[in-house]
């Protein structure tokens, strides 16, 4: 314990030698205070789900057939499918043009984000910007190399099956949600009378 006041005995107690003097500890009381930037923070967290991404559409693409579908349980299944539209197949049968277009849109929310997330943003606020840019990113990255995303997330319960997806757009939806969840829960500063 360390003595906040001079001339008083600390309460700890060394008893070969007495009370121990009053050392200060060497690192903040909270050691993750100043361990990393926010801002920082935010393009770990982007990285971490661009990563992840990548990391399971690949082994999806490269150790399983277009088309393959895994029974995981009675709501959940492991499928093959690739996505040519949107998040959740939005306009997957436009006929091409999309890739583009959605490529484009893509490489504008990725800049805008980076920008926002350079920002003193609150932690919920920042998270949820980093967690689409991770997911846009990846998702942008799948369209410039094949033209197509792999999605193999496949739920279905109560007659509804929710299209095929990945966690690109478990990112996007989330942090979107959590933008969202921030904004709403952020008071803003009383102005003075």
């Amino acid at each position: 314990m360390i003595n906040t006041q001079p001339g008083r005995r600390s309460l700890c107690m060394n008893f070969r030698t007495g009370p121990m003097p009053n050392i200060n500890p060497p690192f903040p009381v909270d050691p993750l205070q100043n361990s990393i930037s926010p801002r920082l923070a935010g393009y770990w967290i982007a990285l971490l789900l661009l990563l992840t991404d990548q990391a399971s559409k690949y082994w999806v693409h490269e150790h399983t057939p277009y088309g393959w579908s895994q029974f995981v349980t009675g709501n959940f299944n492991l499928v093959h499918v690739w996505n040519y539209g949107a998040a959740f197949s939005f306009l997957a049968d436009a006929g091409g043009w999309q890739r583009f277009f959605f490529g484009g849109i893509a490489l504008v929310v990725s800049v805008w984000l980076v920008v926002m997330l350079r920002k003193p943003l609150p932690k919920l606020e920042l998270v949820g910007y980093a967690m689409v840019l991770g997911g846009a990113l990846s998702n942008g990255l799948d369209r410039a190399l094949r033209g197509y995303v792999v999605d193999f997330l496949d739920f279905h319960a109560w007659g509804w099956h929710w299209p095929a997806f990945n966690f690109a757009d478990m990112g996007i939806v989330c942090g979107a949600a959590l933008v969202v969840f921030a904004s709403w829960s952020h008071k803003p500063a009383e102005k003075p009378a």
